[in-house]
Order: C-alpha cells, then structure tokens, then sequence
C-alpha cells in the first residue's frame, strides 16, 4: 500500500491570521488625522470633560462618616436664581464688606441655600485665593446650590453690570475728559479716593494686626515697599511662607473626605486652564503686542492679587504707571474712584487702565480701548473661576488647615503694610502738584514740595474725612459729594483766575 503524502493544511489559527491581514493592512496605510480633525477631537474632548463636570459629586466635604448629599441641597436653575444673582450684581456697591453682607442677607437668611456655618467656611476659602473675594463667593453660593451652570450664572451676573458701566465711563473719560467740568468733577473725585483708601487701612488694620507677629510683618512690608520699593509678589509670596510655616492658629485640624476624585480634579484643572490661556495664546500671535502684554500682566496679576483691591492698586503702580508708563499717576487715581462708584468688584480697576493703556498705544482708538477692556476683564475674571471650581468641593477641608489659616494671617498683615504705602502715594500725589523722587543707594523716597501744596484739594480732603468718619457716609456719598462741591469750587476757581 503506497502512502500519498498529503498537503499540511493551514492550521484553524493561521487561517484566520490569512483572513485578517488585508484589514490590518489597510488599517496601518490610513492617512495620519490633519490638524484640523485632531483640534476638533481636542474641542469634542474638552465639551465631553464639560459635560461630565455638568454631573455634580454626590457629596460634598465633610467630617468623615457625616458626608451631605449636594443633590439634597441642589435645585435646578431658574430665572428668579438669576434674577436673584442679577439684583445682586446691580447693587452691589460699597466695596467687598458690603458685598458679601448683601450676598449673606440673600444666601443664608432669605433662601437659605446655605448655613452661616458653611457661608463662612466658603468665605474663608476665598480670602485665602487670589482675586476679588466677593465675586469667587457669589461663585461658590451658586455652584453650591446649582453645580456649574449656578456658578457660572452668579459669577458671571455679579460682574457684568459693573463692567458695563467702567466701560461707559472710560469712553466718557477719553472723549469728554478735557472739558473743564469734566475735569472739575474727576478733581473732586480724586481727593475723596483717598480718603476712602484711609478708610480701607483702618478696617485692615483692625482685623489683620491682633498680634505682636502680625505688627512685626507689617512694619516690614511697608519697610521694604516703600524704601526699597521691593515689588509686590515678593512681598506676597514672602508672608504666605511666613505664615505657613512659622504662625500657628487655634484652629484644630479637622479630618475630612471628599467624595470628588483626583481625575476629576485634574481634568477641571486641564479644562479651566485651557479656557483661560487659550484665548490669551490666540491674542499673543493674531493681534497687536500691546494686547498681548495686557493679557499677560494681567494674567500674573490674578495669580499674585492675593489682599483686595487696595493692595493690587500697589502692583499696577509699580508695573503700569512706573515702568510701563501706560497711564499716569491721576488716571489711576480716577480708576480707583470710578471703581468705589460702579457696582460690582474693585477690581474692575485693571478694566479701566487697560482700557486707556490700549487707548493711548492705539493712536486714541475707541476700538482698541473697548478690545484691551475686554483682554483685562477675560484675564482677571477666568481664573476665578478656576480657583472656585476646582477647590469648592475641598472647601471645608481647606478651612480646617492652620498652616493655611496662618498663611492668611500674614497676608493679611503684609496687606496693611502695602495699603499704607499707597496712602501714602496717593496723598502725595493729590494734595501736592509736585513730587521728587529721590534715591539714595537702595533707598527711594519720593518727596513732596511743600511750596506746591495744593490748598483747595487739602479742604476738600479734610471735609471728606470729617464727613467719612464724624457722619459715617457710605462710600458712594462720600464720593458724590466730593466730587460735586470739589468739583463746583475747582470750576468756579478756575473762572475766577482766568
């Protein structure tokens, strides 16, 4: 019997190896994505990442064991919360105090979204953030009570209004400032702006300077800023090492958890970051520089602005009118009071110097004053919302930490230090029409003549302050006032001698 060698057969395995090799190969030979296509998959991520943000954490920080459920507590937004945070975004003069006690009488006491307990954990978590305090908060209250779209709506309303209204008067400011009442008025306005920053000193001072510690820092911040004119974020970043290492508080350590994950906190992060320097990348390489600068000093002026408003006004002296030289001594005078006037937060101050510095560097353009407004305000305000939607779920345990409680208190004393300093500018520079500057070695002091002292703006300032601290006039009276009777006797004097 003869044996007939039989072919091998291909193996089950290796046939289907066969069948898959023209896919495979195809599937190597497809063409890479263009740009285009892998930056509309960038974008279809970053709306997925949105959306699941969308999905608020079923707990919110607490004592361990003892966690809130936030869908409890949540409500769907609606067009009297809107209304609500609108209200709140109109009236809101007076300053940060002002502010948060309007926002408490609506937040706590009213609806009753939150417990003072946790209104005033909220509130420490913001003070211990850069940037304007009283509109991260009114962020806080609405993400806390509608998730994302909530505070988005409550940060966004409590700022618009005021931004509206700083962008009309800087228009009025460049187009009609030279006419004599005009001038008159803003004349008025200047010197009653210092005495609301002697105000703002005072109250600082009373909260921020209750120990031997805190006197020591601020004597040396005001030292170094105005001696050695040591720049701003030094001193800032000087105190919260300070604070954190070396000053301890009676505040206990509290062991708290947080139902929010770590990729969920970093995607926020990833996310927040590429809304806020995205549109500053496309600003730096499609427009003229000098919004590129704007975006840029005013990015690092968010991240440093750790004090309020009265201590960023130190910064954008040092950086804007000094070394910039984008505005003068009085537009930033007239910011601050414009500012004190308008509702909404101080801050709104960076609104109007990039509105004049973009101004003056676009050959005296509406245009490109409206577009350097726009850069400040998206600059100033996107990164608050960063610091709030990334740290609210941690609020509580944030709050119990001495080290950071520390840290705060030598800001805060660092801060009454800095205010002082300015004070002292500003009063330099509106009762006196000549000031040298006078450098010894490291030293610098900036020195007045006494021959140009300017009496008409002394008696407007020192009925300011009887009127601010006998009579106890709100900020927007004292302003007022000043400005008119100021500005009716600084008319009618320049009538007189002409």
């Amino acid at each position: 019997m003869s044996l007939v060698r039989r072919k091998k057969s291909a193996s089950l395995p290796d046939r289907a190896v066969q069948r898959w090799q023209p896919d495979l190969r195809s599937i190597t030979q497809k063409p890479q994505p263009s740009a285009w296509e892998k930056f509309v998959a960038w974008i279809g991520m970053c709306a997925k990442t949105l959306m699941m943000l969308t999905q608020r954490p079923r707990t919110c920080i607490a004592q361990r064991g003892t966690a809130t459920p936030l869908r409890q507590l949540r409500a769907p937004m609606s067009t009297q919360t809107a209304l609500d945070w609108l209200k709140i975004g109109l009236l809101s003069f007076g300053g940060p105090a002002a502010q948060i006690a309007m926002m408490n009488r609506l937040v706590v006491e009213q609806r009753q979204w939150l417990t003072e307990k946790q209104f005033l954990s909220a509130l420490s978590f913001c003070m211990l953030l850069p940037g304007p305090e009283a509109m991260q908060l009114a962020t806080y209250c609405g993400w806390r009570r509608h998730g994302l779209a909530g505070g988005l709506v409550s940060g966004g309303l409590f700022v618009i209004p005021g931004a509206i209204v700083i962008l009309a008067l800087a228009a009025i400011y460049v187009s009609y400032g030279d006419m004599p009442i005009i001038d008159a008025l803003f004349y008025g306005l200047k010197t009653a702006v210092l005495v609301v920053v002697i105000q703002a000193l005072v109250n600082v001072s009373k909260r921020a300077l209750k120990s031997q510690t805190a006197w020591l820092i601020a004597i040396a911040s005001f030292v170094a800023i105005f001696f050695f004119n040591v720049p701003f974020p030094v001193i800032v970043t000087t105190a919260l090492l300070l604070g954190f290492f070396f000053i301890r508080t009676d505040r206990s350590e509290v062991k708290t958890t947080a139902d929010v994950s770590v990729q969920t906190t970093l995607l926020t992060t990833l996310l927040w970051l590429f809304i806020w320097l995205a549109p500053l990348a496309l600003v730096a390489f499609t427009a003229p520089s000098i919004f590129g600068q704007i975006g840029q000093f005013f990015s690092t002026l968010a991240v440093v602005s750790f004090g309020g408003a009265y201590a960023v006004l130190d910064y954008i002296r040092q950086d804007v009118v000094i070394h910039l030289g984008w505005i003068s001594d009085d537009q930033l005078i007239i910011a601050l009071g414009l500012a004190e006037t308008t509702p909404g937060p101080l801050i709104l101050v960076t609104e109007f110097v990039a509105f004049l510095a973009a101004f003056n560097e676009g050959g005296q353009s509406l245009l490109y004053g409206i577009a350097g407004a726009l850069v400040a305000l998206w600059v100033t305000f996107a990164p608050c919302f960063l610091w709030i939607f990334v740290g609210a779920p941690y609020v509580e345990w944030i709050g119990a930490q001495a080290r950071l409680s520390g840290a705060l208190t030598a800001v805060a004393a660092a801060v009454v230090g800095v205010i002082l300093n300015l004070s002292l500018w500003f009063g330099l520079r509106v009762l006196f029409a000549d000031v040298v500057s006078v450098q010894q070695a490291w030293v610098t002091l900036d020195l007045p003549l006494f021959s140009s002292l300017d009496g008409l703006a002394l008696a407007v300032f020192l009925g300011s302050c009887f009127l601010a601290f006998r009579f106890k006039a709100s900020v927007f009276v004292l302003l007022s006032v000043a400005a008119v009777v100021g500005g009716t006797a600084r008319y009618l004097t320049a009538i007189l001698t002409a």
